[in-house]
């Protein structure tokens, strides 16, 4: 017994200042993309899900470790396999006590019944041996560790610095129709307040409290849809249909949000737009938090906006919605000029034909 106990600490020393590990698994956090990622490996429909909802149904426990550069540090004890990984493999070695270590692609079962041995001092805020030792060996080496709970039937994902619960499939999809409903009503407002801005502007009106609104809903579907991402990459296979209907919700949104940011902000573009992503919803749905992002004290109507969005609805590239807005200034003068003026500073089809656009476009927003 005082043997293992040396060989363990001997295996902590090694940790500490012999191997080197990856700085991004020590002191960093693991990307939303490097999770989604992660969550992939996961998901329903696949050989590793199979295996982990195979042993909560047959009642046992697990700890399994994906391996990479770094985790042969904590490896102790057990046997080398080298086998074929199949779910049926990995819920008869999950009767066993000790770790399941997989292959990086996830392809063999290299090791069984191993003793994890991570650096104690890592901070950890599970209660459990098994849990404890998971979120230690994802933090310490930056791999995948599962850890299913036989008392509890819960399979818990740790990377890096992130833990996650994996949720029952059809329970998930539950919610996700439900975030899909909800989303589904907040994009018609979006909308509604869409359509209403597009009036006023084209009337050469400019409404803050109508250009928030339109900014609230934005970021409150953009806010939401993240979450619905994590959850349909997690659903896997059974998600095909959401993620399509994700997509059309989502179609325009982030564009339009970010050019009525850009007409309508007093500040630096890219820091208003980082204010305003760093929103909680709760705080999104405070306009004073919205008008503080765009650097103003109270709700007042600008002076002037200069009509990126609505000269963004027409058929000008990038360049030439640039030089016009620039050149006019104004929202007013860059939409009711005379074709005079655009031939100054674009070809003279092509004034003519955003000459066309915008008197289609008040044609059809107008009151008539």
């Amino acid at each position: 017994m005082e043997q293992e106990i040396t060989n363990i600490d001997e295996k902590k020393e090694i940790q500490r200042k012999i191997i080197e590990l990856p700085e991004s698994s020590l002191n960093g956090k693991a990307t939303e993309d490097e999770f989604l990622s992660v969550l992939r490996l996961v998901s329903p429909g696949t050989n590793v899900r199979t295996a982990l909802e195979g042993i909560v149904k047959i009642g046992k426990g697990a700890l399994i470790v994906v391996e990479n550069d770094f985790t042969n540090s904590i490896l102790d004890g057990g046997f080398k396999l080298n086998c074929r990984f199949t779910p049926q493999k990995l819920m008869e070695l999950s009767k066993m006590d000790g770790a399941l270590v997989l292959s990086k692609d996830l392809k063999k079962i290299m090791y069984a019944n191993v003793l994890l041995t991570p650096d104690t001092k890592i901070s950890t805020n599970e209660t459990g041996t098994k849990h404890k030792a998971a979120e230690r060996t994802a933090k310490m080496t930056g791999t995948l560790v599962i850890a299913v709970s036989e008392r509890k039937n819960e399979t818990n994902v740790y990377y890096k610095n992130i833990k996650h619960t994996l949720v029952n499939s059809n329970e998930l999809l539950r919610k996700t129709n439900e975030q899909i409903q909800l989303l589904e009503r907040q994009r018609e407002l979006f909308d509604r307040n869409v359509e209403k801005l597009n009036r006023f502007e084209l009337q050469n009106y400019h409404s803050l409290h109508q250009a928030m609104m339109v900014m609230q809903k934005g970021l409150f579907i953009q806010k939401v849809s993240r979450g619905l991402q994590k959850s349909i990459i997690e659903l896997g296979k059974e998600s095909t249909l959401l993620k399509t209907r994700l997509k059309e919700l989502l179609s325009d949104v982030e564009r339009e949000t970010e050019l009525v940011v850009k007409d309508y902000t007093r500040l630096d573009v890219k820091k208003s737009r980082a204010l305003l992503h760093t929103l909680s919803y709760d705080e999104i749905l405070d306009k004073d938090n919205i008008l503080k992002a765009l650097s103003y004290e109270k709700p007042i109507q600008p002076r002037q906006i200069r009509g990126w969005r609505i000269l963004s609805k027409t058929s000008l590239t990038d360049a030439e919605k640039a030089i016009i807005t620039k050149e006019a200034g104004t929202l007013g003068k860059a939409i009711n000029s005379p074709l005079s003026f655009y031939k100054n500073f674009i070809p003279e089809e092509k004034a003519s034909a955003l000459k066309e656009e915008i008197e289609r476009m008040k044609l059809n927003y107008s009151y008539g």
